[in-house]
């Protein structure tokens, strides 16, 4: 039987989790040993999984305690030049599309020996995804999006991101401030889960989008019509190189749009279909400037609402987490995802 590891997560503003304490404590009680990392950050209190019967350990102590037994499971990057890769990890590591520094990891892998299983790429036989954050992104990154959209409209300094013990204290916020205001938003991937999260964002608002998916844009970019709204939510996950939705020719004839939230934020990807910026904006400067637009790109966007976006993500993983614990590699999105690895790292 295996064991997991709950790391610490590096990244600023990072207090999410892909493991709640209720989630270990059912696993703890199939018989799996845990080990759980402190953590400043973290939304849950490391006395919750204390209480469930993890083992406590030292934050960043994987590096040198855990076994060959052991997933060590997180969520964000490890990019450290000091990390051994020879072990067992389950996290987002976003580097099979050419981002920034992908090769170098890939490398390290290879030459470590150690085995990448990419919380992205856990898919089912059709193709998806089994555990996602995408909701939360989608209804984080439409919020934040409205929120700077009327600083702008008052130029007003960007409202920056920040963490919410839950929704609705955000949406008492934003309503204070749209009052009356129009808004005309635009969501492109709206059928999937981030899109489905931007959705549910403005019908809480009481705002009306117009929402475009497959059959919106099967014709191919850019696309005009995008310019006919004050707000453009992208939340299409790439997976091939496509005509952008909206380049810097098309722009030129922009009046209404004011405002760019790319959800799915692949600014160093040839990917990008929104190819009129390349790089990522923080929680603390959400805002940049391009094309006379201003455009929101964070990666890590559902950590503003940590504890509703982590019991989400670790509901719909832990059945597979559980079987990967007890039965091993063989379970279809963790061979799936160890496909891709192994792709990768023979080129």
């Amino acid at each position: 039987m295996n064991k997991l590891w709950l790391r610490s997560e590096k990244k600023e503003n990072e207090k999410r989790c892909a493991l709640t304490p209720e989630n270990a404590s059912k696993l703890i009680q199939k018989g799996i040993k845990i080990s759980v990392e402190e953590s400043p950050m973290r939304v849950f209190p490391i006395g919750e999984y204390e209480k469930v019967g993890c083992k406590i350990v030292n934050e960043h102590s994987w590096r040198k305690e855990a076994t060959s037994e052991h997933y060590i499971l997180g969520l964000k990057e490890l990019s450290d030049e000091d990390i051994k890769f020879d072990q067992k990890h389950i996290y987002f590591a976003h580097i099979y599309k050419g981002q920034d520094g992908s090769d170098q990891i890939l490398k390290r892998y290879k030459n470590d020996g150690g085995t990448l299983f990419d919380l992205e790429f856990l898919t089912l036989d059709n193709g998806r995804r089994i555990a996602a954050f995408g909701y939360w992104a989608g209804y984080v990154g439409a919020a934040l999006a409205v929120e700077n959209y009327l600083s702008l409209l008052k130029d007003r300094q960007a409202s920056p991101l920040i963490h919410y013990k839950n929704k609705e204290d955000w949406l008492s916020i934003i309503n204070d401030k749209k009052k009356s205001e129009e808004i005309k938003p635009i969501i492109v991937g709206a059928k999937g889960r981030c899109g489905q999260g931007a959705k549910d964002l403005f019908s809480d608002l009481g705002i009306t989008s117009t929402d475009w998916d497959l059959e919106e844009t099967k014709k191919g970019g850019p696309f005009k019509e995008i310019l006919d709204h004050h707000i453009f939510i992208n939340t299409v996950l790439m997976t091939r190189k496509i005509p952008p939705f909206l380049d810097t020719e098309t722009l030129k004839n922009n009046k209404e749009l004011r405002l760019i939230c790319d959800v799915s934020c692949d600014p160093n990807s040839d990917l990008n279909p929104i190819p009129i910026y390349s790089e990522h904006t923080s929680w603390k400067d959400p805002i940049l400037d391009s094309c006379g637009l201003s455009v929101i790109a964070i990666d890590n966007l559902p950590s503003a609402l940590p504890k509703e976006s982590s019991i989400d993500f670790s509901d719909q993983l832990y059945p597979h987490l559980e079987d990967l614990l007890l039965n091993g590699e063989e379970g279809r999105p963790w061979a799936n995802a160890k496909d891709v690895f192994n792709k990768f790292i023979s080129r």
